[in-house]
């Protein structure tokens, strides 16, 4: 019995990473939508895994090293294939120069940055009831959230516009920036039971149901930025 409460919580970090390595294989075949299922069941065993070892009691050394490296595959290597994918096309062309490399390479940005965010996390013994910088989880939901739109909502004809090009390139530049940025994020750990003191979580969580209940899946992209939005606003509550 007590193998099974030390390990609970290290199996479904495990289960985050076999799910999260599914979904890179899939996202380098071009089949996102079984990239984007076992996505989304990583996020669940990201998100259970601390709870269970909470609840449980059983946090450890190893467990907190699991946990990063598991994000790693699923919030790090998986978002930044998403954006060499999304910059293929493209070649070594940018608004008619000829680079010495190909676009593509600069999506790995992404999980450059993010493998430094998860660094910095473990190090920092500050980021107890809040974030610093955009975690890896919603910057994956970030990145896939965009390319569903790109992909399943836009015209053909936008993948031919230099605007697109410049754009996702901002996208990969920002999103790697916003990774390691010093802007405090929500998140959903409560310092009280008080509202006033969970005011910025309350908001987050209306604004998001609120979203998705309206924009529905094209509204996920939109939950991120807003979320960023009430962090921003809340800096001082944080």
């Amino acid at each position: 019995m007590n193998f099974i409460k030390n390990n609970l919580a290290n199996a479904l970090t495990l289960g985050n990473l076999f799910c999260g390595s599914i979904a890179v294989i899939n996202i380098i075949n071009h089949h996102y939508h079984v990239a984007a299922f076992c996505l989304v069941l990583s996020l669940v065993l990201d998100f259970f895994d601390g709870f269970v070892a909470r609840a449980l009691k059983s946090n450890s050394n190893l467990g907190a090293q699991l946990d990063s490296l598991a994000d790693m595959v699923s919030f790090g290597v998986a978002p930044g294939l998403i954006m060499f994918n999304l910059l293929e096309p493209f070649g070594s062309s940018f608004l008619g120069l000829n680079l010495p490399f190909e676009i593509k390479y600069l999506g790995l940005l992404i999980t450059v940055f993010s493998c430094l965010r998860l660094a910095i996390f473990n190090l920092d013994e500050e980021q107890t009831y809040y974030f610093k910088g955009l975690n890896t989880p919603s910057n994956t939901v970030l990145i896939f959230g965009i390319s569903y739109i790109l992909l399943e909502k836009l015209s053909p004809k936008i993948f031919e516009m230099e605007i697109y090009q410049i754009g996702l390139i901002l996208l990969t530049f920002l999103s790697s920036w916003l990774l390691i940025s010093p802007i405090k994020m929500i998140a959903m750990k409560f310092k009280s039971k008080k509202l006033e003191d969970n005011y910025p979580k309350v908001f987050l969580v209306i604004g998001a149901l609120l979203i998705l209940a309206f924009f529905q899946l094209t509204g996920i992209p939109l939950v991120i930025i807003y979320y960023i939005i009430i962090s921003l606003i809340f800096q001082k509550q944080l």
